[in-house]
């Protein structure tokens, strides 16, 4: 354990990527022991670390091709009862076959209370960052 926390203060010499790959590997380390850096382990790391991204990429392409209207019943001025949060648009995105977290999700200036066409930010994987726009529209 001391001498994976040592490796990780002395990486300065690697670019920022392969930092983060060395302390993913590190971490596994720690959590599974000194096997698991044996040269036979690295193929299931790499994909371990990595096949989340692609997968968080399949995620964001499917994300790009919803068109978001969320219907709100209103008030004077186009003011909405209530308000939109990360959960209901979690909630509109799983009806369009995009199911995540709300916690995932974060509107662009906190919470919609008026109509109009807004911009949220999805984190699919702490590389992968996704903004997507959604319109809210009054109820028929």
């Amino acid at each position: 354990l001391e001498r994976a926390e040592r490796a990780k203060i002395q990486m300065n010499d690697y670019n920022q990527k392969q930092q983060e790959f060395l302390n993913f590997v590190l971490e596994q380390y720690v959590k599974e022991g000194v096997n698991e850096l044996d040269d036979s382990k690295l193929p299931n790391l790499l994909e371990l670390k990595y096949k989340a991204i692609a997968d968080a990429k399949a995620i964001a392409e499917k994300l790009g091709a919803v068109e978001l209207k969320m219907s709100a019943k209103i008030g004077q001025g186009n003011k909405l009862f209530g308000s939109i949060t990360n959960g209901h648009v979690a909630d509109a995105l799983a009806k369009e076959g995009v199911s995540m977290d709300k916690k995932f999700i974060q509107i662009v200036g906190g919470s919609v209370k008026a109509l109009g066409h807004y911009t949220a930010n999805v984190r699919l994987h702490r590389e992968v960052v996704v903004a997507f726009e959604f319109d809210v529209v009054a109820e028929a």
